[in-house]
């Protein structure tokens, strides 16, 4: 009986539950078990075991210079949202040296080769994606420091170890002959960082040359490779933008203000219930307007964020707030003289993420269970805001892994950001997250 099982049986036990209970739990279990095995298990120990895979973690192990080198060359490239062109045309030159085919930067952006497998496009077309752009804007300092094994700059770890990752998984398969049943095509993708409002992958599933062709999809984005962010985090951000007449504060007293529509929107939004599970969000994030303290202000505006995993929740929550806003006009223009114009209100979409879940129980998430479990590691399914998030809407199978433990990095999203290359638990984390990547290549 393991830790945990005995945990829940003392649980049960204190609880009251009879032993009858424990039993059906553990039939449970035990039927789940076996949807990762014995097929899944059996693939995973194959690839891991495979004398080819073992000498590309070699490879990695040996270059692993090279792999730091290339972090810190993208790093200090710098790559604002819709400034990504130039770390853009750096890393395809990086893919065509790397030895894939059909290296070429699509009119989003995004660059990407492809890898041909053994069953000549038998196998569903696995897409491996680590993102081009960083938050940080233009003009940023993204020199590297280094103190030991620590890497500091803006960006170095969110995304750019995914993008260096991804280089040396290429060079390791081709150097060491690992072949796959499936073509892979390996993506380097602008737009996932807030304004971009995932403009890289929403383009290659909607518009580009690829469209309708890729049936898998990965992104290497994250901190934790214990973490599988399988649900994406659906979001809705609006600028909503309040006009009215304006006017000096004393001779215009009386009159309607877009200040205070503003105010009571926000007000009324915050009186707002949601769900804490599944669990719903809203905020008020930008406030923004007016000329001078002595006048009415002619124009207000402010930025609203709200969340949700479930698609109709994000909905329900959307139509809530916009109700509102336009309750918070007509009681603005009912309560203050109009005779100088009324209040409006224009609601302007900003970002739009679409939500839904890779179900544990898809045999693509089944398999990664089962490669875990060859590491001894049990997947941790997550909730997040992803490159994974638009596949996962139009009901393909995707989700997002981490390129490294979470002990190896943080501040993400600082100017001090960091990472550690340690080289014994990075080649560790290379071997993990290659192993996870090669299964689901290979499943048919």
């Amino acid at each position: 009986m393991t830790l945990s099982t005995l945990n829940a049986f003392i649980r049960l036990r204190s609880a009251g539950f009879c032993i009858v209970a424990l039993l059906a739990t553990l039939t449970v279990g035990a039927a789940r078990a076996q949807t990762v095995a014995p097929a899944g298990n059996s693939l995973a120990r194959q690839i891991v075991s495979d004398p080819k895979f073992r000498a590309a973690v070699g490879v990695f192990d040996r270059d692993f210079e090279r792999f730091v080198a290339e972090l810190i060359k993208l790093t200090e490239i710098p790559a604002p949202p819709f400034g990504e062109e130039p770390r853009a045309r750096a890393y395809m030159a990086m893919l065509k040296e790397a030895g894939l085919e059909n290296v070429e930067m699509d009119a989003e952006g995004n660059v990407m080769g492809l890898r041909r497998g053994k069953s000549g496009g038998a196998v569903p077309l696995l897409a491996v994606a680590a993102h081009l752009d960083t938050v940080f804007p233009e003009g940023t300092d993204v020199k590297v420091k280094r103190q030991g094994t620590r890497l500091i700059a803006p960006g170095i770890g969110d995304d750019t170890r995914g993008l260096a990752f991804v280089l040396a998984l290429i060079r390791a398969m081709r150097d060491a002959k690992v072949e796959t049943a499936g073509d892979i095509l390996f993506i380097g993708n602008v737009g996932e960082e807030g304004p971009g409002d995932l403009r890289g992958v929403r383009y290659l599933f909607t518009k580009g040359p690829w469209k309708d062709k890729i049936k898998r999809f990965i992104t290497v984005d994250g901190g934790n490779l214990d973490l599988i962010s399988n649900s994406g985090l659906g979001s809705l951000r609006y600028r909503v933008t309040f006009k009215g007449p304006g006017g000096h504060s004393w001779g215009a007293f009386g009159n309607v203000s877009p200040a205070f529509a503003m105010g009571d929107a926000i007000a009324r939004l915050g009186q707002v219930v949601v769900p804490k599970k599944p669990k719903v969000s809203y905020n008020v994030g930008i406030v923004s307007g007016g000329t001078s303290v002595n006048s009415i202000p002619f124009e207000t505006a402010m930025e609203i964020d709200m969340r949700a995993v479930d698609p109709a929740a994000l909905k329900d929550i959307d139509a809530k707030f916009k109700v509102i806003v336009a309750d918070a006009v007509e009681a603005e223009n009912a309560i203050r003289s109009t005779a100088n114009g009324k209040i409006t209100a224009d609601i302007k979409l900003i970002g739009d993420r679409p939500s839904g879940t890779t179900s544990p129980d898809s045999p693509v998430l089944r398999q990664i269970a089962a490669t875990m479990g060859v590491f001894d590691k049990v997947p941790v399914w997550d909730t997040n805001s992803t490159d994974a998030n638009l596949p996962i809407s139009l009901g393909i199978p995707a989700f997002a892994i981490a390129r490294s433990s979470a002990s190896k990095g943080g501040r993400g999203h600082s100017l001090d950001e960091w990472v550690d290359v340690e080289k014994t638990q990075a080649v560790k984390d290379f071997e993990l997250a290659a192993a996870m990547i090669l299964s689901i290549a290979e499943l048919p």
